[in-house]
């Protein structure tokens, strides 16, 4: 669980001096008693210098980071954006809060959305394409611009595994319109609970800051209780103690991904010559975080029998193939809309995608990795493989 394993004295300094400055946690005004400290502000210049953006706007979520993307760029009711099978049901449910109506594609090897399928779900009324950077590895980002540029849809990127990634030396998140990021508790750098979104148009940025806001224009030439808006919006805010745990966990975000990826190609290394296991692809020119080592083997019993051995083992694994009813939209019954925009056949759309994921196995990558697991690991896949 990367960012959480680093928690420490510098987050604690950094909250300490919010106490020190007026024990202000509003983000907004108190300008005399709160001592020259805002650091929700500090955290949002900080990762746009980071991330090589010139607006970014602190969230209460990454599902948030989607849901103020989708409203600042004016995606609403009847409007259609298409998503990757293989997700969070969060990316669905941020397009279902908008009004919009999710339409899913199929993933390819990679685990991540396939470009070649994309166009067949575009219509009319398609307005947008989130794709997610699934457990930190890149999507074909190159390709996929070029379909939303060709029919003039937005892309925004789901980057909410991805922080810290990049590819084609340009960091995930910079390549769409938008970029959401989370920060919650199991993500590469946490706040706890938290999110960003990353903007390239300057008029997006300002409707979603002003969106995030309950309306709130922020205007220097007013009181905020005479503030001026121009449309409504919700309650998004990031609160400072937030902030402060993001400033602290931004400066350890290289060292977390360099960490992951060191871990996971120890973990590679021990097991590449097992027979009847195949590595997930990765893009050329892609660095992921790093979030999972996913592997693929013949058939779904056989990764369940893997991940039973390696439970024995004491060895976790993560969301592949325990979890899959949370990340496989083929199974969202429960969202009548996403149901509906593929004529009730949801889950025999993405048949291709079930079967893809249905015999991956995923490995966690924490920075504390144990080396003295390696060779549980490869015993019990090894078991798993013959039982």
């Amino acid at each position: 669980m990367p960012g959480r394993e680093l928690i420490g004295i510098e987050e604690q300094k950094q909250i300490s001096e919010i106490f020190d400055s007026g024990s202000i946690l509003f983000r907004h005004g108190f300008d005399n008693e709160r001592g020259e400290c805002y650091k929700v502000q500090e955290f949002e210049i900080n990762f746009a210098n980071y991330i090589g953006s010139n607006y970014s706007l602190a969230l209460t979520s990454g599902t948030a980071a989607l849901r103020v993307a989708l409203a600042a760029l004016s995606i609403g009711s009847g409007d259609e954006v298409i998503i990757p099978a293989f997700t969070f049901v969060a990316t669905a449910e941020a397009v279902v809060e908008s009004g919009a109506i999710p339409k899913c594609a199929n993933i390819n090897e990679s685990l991540n959305i396939d470009p070649e399928g994309i166009e067949e779900l575009i219509t009319s009324r398609t307005k947008a394409l989130i794709v997610v950077h699934m457990l930190g590895v890149p999507c074909e980002l190159t390709k996929l611009k070029e379909i939303c540029q060709k029919n003039n849809i937005f892309l925004i990127e789901d980057t909410a595994w991805g922080c810290g990634g990049s590819y084609k030396n340009k960091k995930l998140g910079t390549w769409g319109d938008v970029g959401a990021f989370s920060f919650d508790f199991a993500k590469t750098i946490t706040t706890g609970e938290g999110g960003m979104a990353i903007f390239q148009d300057k008029k997006v940025f300002h409707k979603a800051a002003a969106w995030h806001d309950h309306g709130h224009e922020n205007n220097p030439n007013f009181a905020r209780w005479e503030d001026t808006r121009s449309g409504s919006g919700f309650n998004f805010r990031m609160m400072e103690l937030q902030g402060a745990l993001g400033i602290a966990q931004l400066q350890k975000l290289d060292f977390v991904v360099q960490k992951q990826r060191e871990n996971s190609e120890y973990i590679w290394a021990s097991i590449c010559d097992i027979e009847g296991i195949q590595r997930r692809a990765e893009p050329k020119d892609s660095i992921s975080t790093a979030d999972a080592l996913i592997f693929s083997v013949a058939t779904s019993d056989i990764a369940l029998n893997v991940r039973q051995e390696l439970l024995n083992n004491g060895i976790s694994t993560k969301i592949l193939p325990e979890a899959i009813s949370w990340h496989f939209a083929g199974l969202w019954d429960h969202i009548p809309s996403l149901v509906n925009s593929s004529n009730g056949k949801l889950r025999e759309s993405l048949n291709y995608s079930e079967k893809l994921l249905s015999k991956c196995i995923s490995l966690p990558i924490s920075i504390n990795f144990n080396k003295s697991d390696l060779p549980k690991i490869k015993k019990s896949i090894l078991k798993g493989l013959n039982k």
